[in-house]
């Protein structure tokens, strides 16, 4: 195991020094919208029916420190990750080989893929797409050799729904102020300091990535007023993080957004004759928009499809002239089974999208060994591996779903294994554990404060603007690039998931050190 960054972090802090940082980080924390609706077993809806009260944000007291190079190195890899994904989106047919693996053991694959065909038939009338990604890393040390220096591991890869963006900001601001306004004791001066502290802006650069879809959407085609529509679930305890978002894209560029609950998609919208999505405000039945992007927060797990309605609803919105963030097949690209085709030992697969063998090899430098639980000869070394306890305990089994609380852990792995049908297993890949410095830091979660040993987890922002070719000739060619900021999740060191919203985690900001 590796040394710890910094082995008397954070700082001690008497009662009464608690007692002034917790009372201004609650304060500027409401009235700055880092925020989130009061989880149930928190406040009951008894206690809150008409759903108006709001709470802290689970969030660190303290920014954790967080290697320099490691930092500076994720950010700075984040438009190849860009530019492979839009790639991986655009080539159809090589999608098409990966996801076809997963269609007979994997029904929400399968249904994703249903929908794309559909549209195909009937032909794509949109060819823009636009992602608002994020990629999510951890730092690794070596556990056999702590002399070997630390360095970043991808733990997965974002494409629909990359959320907390706007929180982020907000979380590395409260930092600076809490640093400003003297909240963290002196003896901590030479740690915590403004140049150690890293601001994210991604509320207002992911905010850019929209506004810069809806124009490049053009002008209108129905003569109607346009708007940007925000696909949500609801109820949405991380509203919050979502508003920043909004909030920022009218602040910034004056463009109209509503907010359209998934499952109301059907009674709020329709397609004209030319597939131009119209949305009705039910709040003014007489006014109509013409859609230009529509944002995905919903429509990532399978829990979103309850009806069949809802696949109604996402094949209308996909058949539309809107552009999609994502659009079905970049969501696609996003399936752990992609991860693992690109980062399995000698995986021939990366070059075929980032042709620059330098780029190239900065990305595969971030991958952790991920197998398949198939036939194929790492498919079988896989399966010893997992249903062996003394090597299963250095993995994790993930399964081709986004969000928090979807997979198993180290010892777990054997026994779920052996309850489920091997002719599933393929359904999930093995991905070798990521093993992170020992870090300590205080979490403030539903009014309460914990202390202990925590594991960060850094997600980079990236905006892409990419038009899809329209024959097998046309490649088609990105628009847009850039990185758009950063999150920390922090959680304790005993949970094995980091969502923030799924109540494991909390957002934190980086403190950047040199190891």
């Amino acid at each position: 195991m590796a040394p710890p960054l910094y082995p008397e972090y954070p700082p001690e802090l008497s009662s009464n020094e608690q007692q002034y940082l917790l009372s201004n980080l609650k304060d500027w924390s409401i009235a700055h919208g880092l925020a989130v609706r009061p989880a149930p077993s928190f406040v009951s809806q008894q206690q809150d029916p008409s759903g108006v009260l709001a709470t802290t944000a689970p969030v660190t007291l303290f920014p954790s420190p967080f290697p320099r190079t490691c930092f500076e190195e994720g950010l700075a890899i984040q438009k190849a990750y860009n530019e492979l994904y839009s790639a991986i989106a655009r080539d159809e047919q090589w999608l098409q080989s990966i996801v076809e693996e997963l269609i007979g053991i994997d029904d929400f694959v399968a249904k994703l893929w249903q929908t794309h065909l559909a549209v195909k038939r009937e032909g794509y009338v949109q060819d823009l797409s636009l992602g608002l990604f994020r990629s999510d890393y951890m730092v690794h040390s070596d556990p056999l050799n702590s002399r070997t220096p630390l360095v970043l591991k991808q733990v997965e890869f974002n494409t629909i729904a990359s959320s907390f963006g706007g929180l982020s900001s907000q979380v590395s601001t409260l930092h600076n102020y809490l640093l400003a306004i003297d909240a963290y004791p002196s003896s901590a001066s030479t740690i915590i300091n403004a140049d150690a502290l890293r601001q994210s802006k991604s509320a207002s650069l992911l905010a850019e990535g929209l506004a810069a879809a809806h124009i490049a959407y053009g002008a209108s085609q129905s003569g109607r007023p346009l708007c940007v529509l925000f696909v949500v679930q609801e109820p949405e305890r991380n509203i919050f993080d979502q508003r920043h978002l909004e909030y920022a894209l009218h602040a910034a560029s004056g463009v109209r957004s509503f907010r359209l609950p998934f499952h109301r998609t059907l009674k709020d919208t329709q397609l004209d004759s030319n597939r131009t999505l119209i949305y009705i405000p039910p709040n003014s039945p007489s006014s109509a928009y013409e859609v230009t992007t529509v944002y995905f927060r919903a429509g990532y797990s399978p829990d979103d499809y309850p009806r069949e309605e809802e696949w109604t609803a996402r094949l209308r919105l996909e058949r539309s002239r809107a552009i999609k963030c994502p659009s079905i097949l970049t969501h696609l690209a996003g399936c752990k089974k992609i991860q693992q085709v690109l980062a399995t030992p000698h995986s021939p697969h990366l070059e075929r999208f980032l042709p620059d063998e330098g780029v190239a090899s900065r990305v595969l430098a971030t991958f952790a060994p991920i197998y398949p639980l198939d036939q194929s000869d790492a498919g079988l070394e896989a399966k010893k591996l997992a249903t062996d306890p003394n090597s299963a305990i250095r993995y994790v089994l993930k399964p081709q779903r986004e969000g928090g609380g979807n997979n198993i852990y180290r010892q777990s792995i054997p026994t779920f294994l052996e309850a489920l049908p091997e002719t599933h297993w393929p359904a999930y890949i093995l991905m070798e554990m990521i093993e992170p410095p020992p870090l300590r830091n205080v979490i403030l979660r539903n009014g309460e404060v914990q202390k202990g040993g925590v594991i960060g987890e850094l997600g980079v922002y990236g905006v892409c603007l990419w038009r899809n070719g329209s024959s097998k000739g046309d490649v088609g060619e990105i628009l847009q690039n850039r990185e758009a900021g950063y999150l920390l999740r922090t959680k304790g060191d005993k949970s094995e998931e980091g969502g923030v919203a799924a109540g494991f985690g909390a957002v934190d900001s980086c403190l950047l050190v040199d190891v």
